[in-house]
């Protein structure tokens, strides 16, 4: 029901990083969770990261992108982001944002099926 647009996505190589975005057109960011899930071909969407944007202090990763990736927000932007270093060919993928309106990520942040608003998507290609 939310329109997201993703940006930032685009080819690397290995090693190297991007920073994808997500904004809602149509909507500010208060008290929402908002999380990047990914998607390769013939696998599952899986989540990658959330953070609620009120501020509770958690945030979420995969164990894979640990210590690599960073969900961030800015306010003033009214944007969400993902920092991502040290890339590998493992994190090809369609990377999407999601957002599940005035609740807290909680302990299942990874279910797709909590969320209800999903941006269309933007390509991540890591070639080695």
């Amino acid at each position: 029901q939310l329109n997201l647009v993703e940006s930032g996505g685009g080819s690397v190589q290995a090693g190297g990083s991007l920073r994808l975005s997500c904004a809602a057109s149509d909507y500010t960011f208060s008290r929402d969770c908002v999380a990047w899930f990914r998607q390769a071909p013939g696998k599952e969407r899986e989540g990658v990261a959330a953070l609620f944007t009120g501020g509770d202090g958690n945030i979420y990763y995969r164990d894979s992108v640990k210590g690599r990736f960073t969900i961030s927000q800015d306010n003033t932007k009214n944007t969400v982001y993902l920092q991502m270093h040290s890339l590998n060919t493992e994190d090809t993928a369609m990377y999407y944002c999601a957002a599940d309106l005035r609740r807290r990520c909680g302990p299942r942040w990874f279910d797709k099926a909590l969320f209800d608003s999903w941006g269309q998507g933007t390509q991540v290609t890591v070639s080695s």
